[in-house]
């Protein structure tokens, strides 16, 4: 009958004195990287086995004063790319012998409301993903010792690093290919205003539209969310003067405005209307979306934010470091042909009309 006391955990020291070595013997078996011959090793491990021993994260890292888990915080989880980071750096964090700790955040406004929850788990790190911390907060976590890096985000504060891709060149690039299709009227499909990837995007296409010409762009707002860029939509193909090409700022809206177009416009895509949009994720590579985007390196923006975090982690110096890589444009058959600039790299179609 379960008298509904808990057992006692098994202890190290009930390890070692099974084993017949000492302790610091079973805690160098259960700590990666560490010294020990592997017959000391396994005697220790037969130990645990027979014992039923776990050893206690929480307790090691009061001792060495390292939790090793990185906290990440999302906010914006319908958008697929994101449930593609998180893979990625769950296994890129693991190679580290690290831990990846998911908090949902804000993806209208900074981070700040789930800050005292993810400090509560002593973390060694932050990766804050679509969303952002306040200054105050960012002072506190450099005074802290714990490094703080932005994914997909830019910011100009010291105590805090980033690792995006060059947005105000892939807008501008998208401007190029539309141009270079020979599409005389264009919009554009925002996300949230007020984020610097929806800042650089826009100005890049909008800046890139002006150098050839055409000074006029609709513009609706679909705030990074599949029912408001329906919305937006709805708005912009009920015009009289509707664009003949859309730059959508991220493929989830994309995917939205395909639909909205198709199926309550009934307009041919690309015939009577071109559609390109960012990030390259899952459903931009379905044939029946075919969306030709603007990519992001998704594995190598994850090894920088994980390389920055560690060396971080390791100096105890919060320095920002901030890395900007580059895309491709993906040319699929959401969108009209330019007669010169495709490049095939690996099996896909790329605007490069340098390289081409």
């Amino acid at each position: 009958m379960d008298s509904g006391v808990k057992k006692p955990g098994v202890t190290s020291s009930q390890v070692a004195d099974h084993a017949g070595v000492s302790q610091s013997a079973v805690s160098r078996t259960f700590t990666p990287g560490a010294s020990i011959s592997p017959k000391t090793r396994q005697k220790v491990l037969a130990s645990a086995k027979v014992l039923g021993y776990r050893p206690n994260a929480i307790a090691r890292s009061l001792i060495t004063n390292r939790s090793r888990i990185i906290a990440v915080v999302m906010a914006y989880l319908e958008n697929l790319f994101y449930p593609d980071v998180l893979e990625e750096l769950g296994r890129a964090l693991a190679a580290e012998n690290y831990h990846l700790l998911l908090f949902t955040g804000f993806m209208d406004r900074d981070s700040d409301p789930v800050f005292d929850q993810l400090m509560q788990y002593r973390v060694d790190g932050i990766i804050l993903a679509s969303t952002s911390l306040s200054s105050e907060l960012s002072e506190e976590c450099a005074t802290a010792g714990i490094p703080v890096v932005l994914f997909n985000r830019t910011t100009e504060r010291d105590a805090v690093s980033s690792v995006t891709t060059r947005n105000k060149e892939g807008g501008k690039r998208i401007a190029d290919f539309l141009v270079a299709g020979g599409h005389k009227s264009f919009g554009y499909i925002a996300g949230l205003e007020n984020s610097s990837t929806n800042r650089d995007r826009q100005q890049g296409y909008v800046e890139g539209l002006a150098a050839a010409g055409f000074a006029d762009v609709v513009i609706e707002t679909g705030n990074y969310s599949r029912l408001d860029a329906e919305a937006a939509a709805r708005t912009m193909l009920s015009r009289k003067d509707r664009p003949e090409a859309i730059f959508v700022a991220n493929d989830h809206m994309a995917v939205a405005v395909m639909d909205v177009a198709r199926h309550e416009f009934g307009i041919r895509i690309p015939e009577d209307l071109s559609i390109v949009g960012y990030d390259d994720v899952g459903p931009a590579r379905w044939t029946s979306y075919g969306i030709t985007t603007m990519s992001q390196p998704l594995k190598r923006m994850v090894e920088s934010t994980v390389d920055i975090l560690m060396d971080q982690i390791a100096s105890g110096e919060i320095e920002a470091e901030h890395r900007i890589l580059n895309g491709d444009l993906i040319v699929r058959s959401s969108a009209r042909l330019p007669q010169t600039g495709l490049i095939e790299r690996d099996g896909q179609t790329i605007y490069r009309p340098r390289e081409a």
